[in-house]
């Protein structure tokens, strides 16, 4: 496959390591290499149309995932390392001499890894409602800001469902009760979902199956941001419970120079909630660092 069929609209796949790399490309403009979050999550949710009208996005398709192979020692194996690594050889596939790279949630953990691992080879990283750490600390901040969203909405027996569901998620061993429990979960992933469902409500009947996946062991990088010479953008939604202002000012603080957008009516789902001022924030940061 040559450089320009690498690029050209549509889904595509190369063989990385001995498995199948399933990715998708579509827009026009510089390229934006894009991993979506999880681990185990389909890449679907992701898509950008506002983005795709300024730059060529690659989604990946992470490995373990929808098309992409699943490792010899499936459930296991998928460190941040091994997803750094596909994604290098990706854009090493890509020849194109500097990309952008943009990571939701653990997305954003395993571009984090890549600017630590491949420093030089981005033009720009985009750190999506991400965090600098995972683990217990995370979890406890996360638990608490779900609970918080549970008080808010406490005349809603979802809401109190939803409380549940995520004190269980712990025990989910299966693909079938991955993708349940986040169908469960998914109005916390946003501020408003209940005031605006008709917009969101097909995201949450059409997911796909979701894998398991067993994720890295807890790690932190907050002391080895400082390294980091990729120029960054680092974005949340002011309501995102899982990885929001607490974590993205950890990144904006540490990462040398970079610049922090908050979406001030969003949770974790900023690009269908404010897509348009997302997409604007990125392609204007790409724009400042070409």
């Amino acid at each position: 496959m040559t450089a320009s069929e690498a690029l050209e609209p549509g889904p595509r796949e190369i063989t990385i390591d001995g498995v199948r790399q399933r990715y998708h490309v579509a827009g026009t403009g510089p390229v934006c290499v894009v991993h979506s979050g999880g681990p185990g999550i389909a890449w679907e949710y992701l898509r950008m149309p506002a983005l795709e009208a300024k730059l060529t996005t690659i989604y990946v398709e992470p490995i373990g995932t929808g098309q992409s192979g699943r490792l010899p020692v499936h459930p296991h194996g998928y460190t941040f390392d091994r997803y750094a690594r596909f994604l290098h050889g990706l854009i090493a596939h890509l020849d194109v001499p500097k990309v952008y790279l943009l990571g939701h949630s653990h997305g954003g953990l395993v571009a984090q890894r890549y600017a630590l691992t491949y420093p030089g080879r981005l033009a720009g990283m985009i750190l999506y409602s991400s965090a600098p750490t995972g683990g217990p600390e995370l979890f406890a901040e996360a638990t608490r800001n779900i609970e918080a969203f549970a008080r808010r909405h406490e005349g809603r027996p979802e809401a109190a469902d939803i409380l549940k569901t995520w004190a269980s998620i712990g025990g989910i061993a299966d693909d079938a009760g991955f993708t349940a429990v986040m169908r469960q979960l998914l109005p916390a992933y946003f501020a408003d979902y209940w005031g605006r469902e008709s917009e969101f409500a097909s995201l949450r009947t059409d997911m796909q199956a979701f894998h398991v996946i067993s994720g890295p062991a807890p790690f932190d990088d907050r002391n080895d941001l400082a390294s980091i010479t990729t120029p960054t953008l680092v974005s949340t939604g002011r309501h995102d419970f899982i990885c929001g202002l607490r974590w993205a000012q950890a990144l904006f603080e540490g990462i040398p120079g970079s610049k922090l957008n908050v979406l001030d009516h969003s949770g974790h789902m900023g690009h269908l909630e404010e897509p348009e001022i997302f997409a604007e924030a990125v392609t204007n940061f790409v724009q400042q660092t070409a």
